[in-house]
C-alpha cells in the first residue's frame, strides 16, 4: 500500500507520507474493507479507489489546515474521511466524529479503538452537540446545502468551515455561508475530479 498511496499523492503533487502514518493507515483500510464486506460504509470498495477518493483527499485536507486548529468536528463522518486521517495525521488535534446512522458509528468507534487514538465518536446528529469547535468539516453529506448551515453554527467564531466539494458545488453553498464567513480560500485538489477544498474562516464577532 505504501509505494501505491505515495504514488498517488505524488501524482497530486503531495509529499509522502512517512513510515508511521503508512502503518496507522493500513491498519485503517484492512478494518475498512472488512466491514464494507458486511456494511455499505462506502460505496468505493477497491483498494485502488479507497486510496485515492478517500485517502489522498483527506491526507490533502489535513495538511491544508491552518495552524492553531486545537478542536475539530467531522460534520457527518461516515466512514470517517476526512476526520480519521486528520486525527492521524495531526495527534495534537482533539478530533469529534459526529456520525448518527449506528452501523457506522460502531464502525467509527472499532476504528479509533483498533488505531488506539483519542478521537471521541458522537453517534447522533451533529447538530445536537453543545459545543464550538475551531476547525468543522464536510465532505460527501446527504443535503450538503443545509449541512453547510448547520455546520456553521458549530463553528466557534475565528475559527474554520472546511469544505471538500467541487467548484459547481461550492458556487451553490456560498449563499448559505455568505454573512458569517470571510472569503473563503480555494485549494484545487491534484489528482481528484473537480475536487476543491474550501477554507472559510468565520467572524471573531457574531451578528444577529
Amino acid at each position: 500500500m505504501a509505494e501505491q498511496l505515495n504514488g498517488l499523492l505524488g501524482e497530486a503533487g503531495e509529499p509522502p507520507a512517512d513510515a508511521k502514518l503508512i502503518g496507522l493507515l493500513e491498519l485503517y483500510l484492512a478494518l475498512l474493507v472488512r466491514w464494507n464486506a458486511r456494511l455499505n460504509l462506502t460505496a468505493v470498495r477497491d483498494q485502488a479507489g479507497i486510496l485515492s477518493r478517500h485517502f489522498v483527499e483527506s491526507i490533502i485536507c489535513a495538511r491544508q489546515l491552518p495552524a492553531g486548529v486545537e478542536t475539530l468536528l467531522d460534520f457527518g463522518s461516515g466512514a470517517g474521511f476526512p476526520g480519521i486521517p486528520i486525527a492521524l495525521c495531526h495527534p495534537e488535534i482533539a478530533v469529534t466524529l459526529a456520525e448518527s446512522q449506528g452501523k457506522k458509528a460502531a464502525f467509527l468507534q472499532e476504528a479509533v479503538r483498533t488505531l488506539q487514538i483519542s478521537t471521541t465518536v458522537h453517534s447522533a446528529r451533529a447538530e445536537l452537540l453543545q459545543k464550538r469547535f475551531d476547525c468543522v468539516t464536510l465532505r460527501a453529506v446527504d443535503k450538503m446545502p443545509e449541512a453547510v448551515q448547520s455546520a456553521s453554527h458549530l463553528v466557534d467564531p475565528g475559527g474554520w468551515l472546511a469544505l471538500m466539494t467541487t467548484e459547481v458545488e461550492w458556487n451553490q453553498l456560498k449563499p448559505r455561508i455568505a454573512m458569517a464567513f470571510c472569503e473563503a480560500a480555494v485549494y484545487p485538489m491534484n489528482g481528484t475530479e473537480h475536487g476543491v477544498l474550501i477554507l472559510a474562516k468565520k467572524l471573531a464577532i457574531e451578528y444577529p
